[in-house]
């Protein structure tokens, strides 16, 4: 299989990033296969790591193109960032109906969903009533109001900040949490990095310079590349055992469901994809298991470790040998 992703052009996005973010590259890889995959992304950390500044400089290195409209004549946003608070209602991320001009006929005003990037900043700050908002448009790529459905662009990206402290914090629905592809957790920087960043502050400002490097077109292409990439019969089983697993385990009261073995799929295809290999192998899977399904268990424990749970299971699963 001959793939589209020109290896050039992911440095100049990886680079572009790294130039005013200091991370890890290997979950920098992972949110750009996330990315691909067509996934959310939540990044769930203490505040002040970057995970606001990550997102900026994500949807600032891709040129996305001008006035386009979804099906029904909305105008799509490139990049739309959505502060969280408690006070937001689903209209505020939706939009809404309203009676336009003197007449009786109803206009459709649209919320900051309709763009191709969306950044939700501290979601958990939502009430549950505004994160249900979240379902329709993270599975079905869609906004259903008073009874018309309206189609959001393509590709649509939702990556959400989660605070894992701090006052008047409301934990995120399962079925919301199911939705997100990957949990990442940016971490604190290393001590030369932490140096670079206080040194740097104010006086070297490299977000003057950002500017795009990969065209909307070329991250299409790349979506589309994603399914052409092979996954053995033998793979597939491997992925529903590590699933099913999680429904057996003693610690968890609620396993990760079918849409989990999807998504583990789609996204261990794009890692694929990305990294030039033809194919996907257990230990593609090993290597994003817990990062993909951590945050849909729910366990008996409040304080256990579901990482700790995953691990054991990737241990006690046997890893299938591939027939040819």
């Amino acid at each position: 299989m001959e793939t589209t992703i020109n290896s050039s052009k992911l440095e100049a996005i990886k680079n572009n990033i790294l130039s005013v973010i200091y991370m890890d590259e290997i979950k920098l890889e992972y949110l750009l296969a996330a990315l691909v995959a067509g996934g959310h992304v939540m990044l769930a950390d203490t505040h002040g790591v970057g995970k606001t500044s990550l997102a900026r400089a994500l949807a600032g290195s891709i040129e996305w193109d001008t006035l386009e409209k979804t099906e029904e004549g909305i105008e799509i946003d490139h990049f739309n960032r959505v502060q969280c608070t408690v006070d937001l209602l689903p209209q505020d991320i939706l939009g809404y109906s309203r009676i336009s001009g003197t007449g009786f006929e109803m206009s459709f005003t649209k919320g900051p969903v309709f763009a191709h990037f969306l950044l939700c900043d501290e979601i958990n700050l939502l009430t549950p009533k505004t994160q249900g908002s979240f379902f329709q448009v993270m599975e079905e790529q869609s906004v259903s109001i008073e009874g018309n459905t309206y189609h959001l662009p393509s590709p649509f990206f939702i990556i959400s900040t989660m605070n894992l402290k701090g006052a008047h914090l409301f934990p995120l629905p399962a079925p919301q949490l199911d939705r997100f592809m990957l949990r990442l957790s940016l971490g604190y920087p290393q001590a030369e990095d932490e140096l670079a960043i206080v040194s740097q502050h104010g006086r070297n400002d490299g977000w003057k310079t950002l500017k795009p490097v990969l065209k909307a077109s070329d991250l299409r292409a790349w979506q589309e590349e994603v399914d052409t990439v092979s996954i053995h019969p033998d793979i597939i089983r491997y992925i529903v055992d590590l699933v099913r697993a999680t429904r057996e385990h003693g610690s968890v009261e609620t396993g990760c469901s079918p849409r989990t073995g999807v998504k583990l799929s789609r996204m261990a295809r794009s890692l694929a994809l990305i990294r030039g290999e033809e194919f996907i192998t257990h230990d593609h899977i090993k290597e994003i298991f817990v990062a993909a399904t951590a945050h849909r268990l729910e366990l008996k424990d409040p304080d256990a470790s579901a990482e700790d749970v995953l691990n054991e299971i990737l241990q006690t699963t046997a890893v299938p040998v591939v027939s040819s």
